[in-house]
């Protein structure tokens, strides 16, 4: 159903042509997003996509859209120092009529623009094994091409999003309070994420220390925001640019892999299907150090193992907390469900665990 207040948004927008059509794009699961057609008086047809952003989950869309003004024109100078089809391989942001990347509507709710990119698709999951080698390959370019951009002029979008010693102290006090008396039947997996205390806090130290540096980063690698170029096949575009902040590379592979090489959906029940595909790890990988192999420090590339471990470990120790406190945060589909999804998280983290020594081996093959 389009929003009530679609028209009157798009008449602040520096949109081509006449508008002539529009529906509800399912992608995405925090702002509302709409695929427009303009035509004008000769016929040629432009496409955009209008977004209603969520403010509950953004709560200052005007940092959050400032971050993405700044990353995607260092992004565009990039590509055009080489030569390359800008419209094609950055999301390009449409102005309203006052020249401003938001418009404000009457009821204090905020609205965005961007060119829709044409004939090209974002998979939900890997449909074929060069879909992540170019998955990899798309977030190893977006590191490489924002390596100069100083990370500390980014607004944080959501403040110690991986911070994972503040996830720890807030999971501990989950388990302390008790709030729904369920910390009794859960004793194990309490034990299992004490027992990984030190391994999470293995990035935060080593950006606190200077031992790998504070860069730009997307917080939200999954497959299904790259753009794959239906003829082909060749990925195009980064998008879903609102969790961009200062960050270690590090998270960004680790969660790419986390998401993609799993056998299994972060839900599954059946910890029997539950492993970390290498084949994919690998794929993935290889279109990853296609780019930043020589970028990133070599600290960096030798501790992106420990980026899985920390981003598998961390968003399992997130599901416990809210199965702890009440399912408060996460939607879920029965009372079970946060449970079910930490133990999924936890069988993945064994096997990561014990694929450990061969990512790293594999990694340094490429290295050499």
């Amino acid at each position: 159903m389009i929003h009530d207040n679609i028209q009157e948004a798009i008449n602040h927008f520096r949109f081509e042509g006449r508008y002539v059509d529009g529906e509800e794009m399912n992608a995405g699961n925090i702002n509302n997003s709409y695929h427009l057609i303009f035509r004008d008086q000769d016929g040629r047809r432009f496409q955009y996509t209008l977004q209603h952003i969520n403010h509950y989950v953004f709560k200052n869309p005007r940092g959050v859209m400032n971050n993405i003004s700044l990353v995607t024109e260092h992004l565009r100078r990039s590509l055009e120092r080489e030569g390359e089809d800008v419209r094609q391989h950055v999301l390009v942001i449409v102005p309203t009529r006052q020249g401003d990347a938001l418009y404000e509507d009457n009821q204090g709710g905020f609205w965005r623009a961007f060119e829709f990119v044409d004939q090209a698709t974002a998979y939900d999951a890997v449909e074929k094994p060069e879909h992540f080698y170019e998955a990899g390959r798309a977030f190893g370019e977006f590191q490489r091409r924002l390596c100069d951009f100083p990370a500390e002029r980014l607004y944080d979008t959501i403040p110690d999003f991986h911070n994972t010693p503040k996830r720890y102290q807030v999971f501990e006090q989950a388990v302390q309070a008790d709030r729904v008396g369920r910390a009794a039947q859960v004793r194990e997996e309490i034990e299992f994420f004490r027992a990984r205390k030190p391994m999470m806090s293995g990035i935060v130290e080593r950006l606190d220390s200077g031992e790998i540096p504070l860069r730009v980063t997307h917080n939200d690698t999954k497959i299904n925001n790259v753009l794959i170029d239906d003829a082909t096949d060749r990925a195009i575009c980064v998008i879903d640019l609102d969790t961009v902040m200062p960050g270690s590379s590090l998270y960004d592979f680790g969660d790419a892999i986390r998401y993609g090489a799993s056998t299994a959906a972060e839900d599954e029940a059946d910890l029997s299907k539950i492993a970390l595909d290498m084949d994919r790890f690998k794929d993935f990988t290889r279109g990853f150090l296609s780019e930043t192999n020589g970028i990133l420090s070599r600290k960096e590339l030798e501790l992106l193992p420990l980026g899985v471990k920390v981003i598998t470990c961390e968003l399992a120790m997130r599901f416990l907390t809210d199965y702890l406190d009440g399912d408060r945060y996460f939607k879920v589909n029965s009372d079970q469900h946060n449970l079910i999804r930490t133990r999924a998280q936890m069988r993945l983290l064994m096997d990561v665990e014990s694929k450990e020594e061969e990512m790293r081996r594999f990694i340094g093959a490429l290295m050499d």
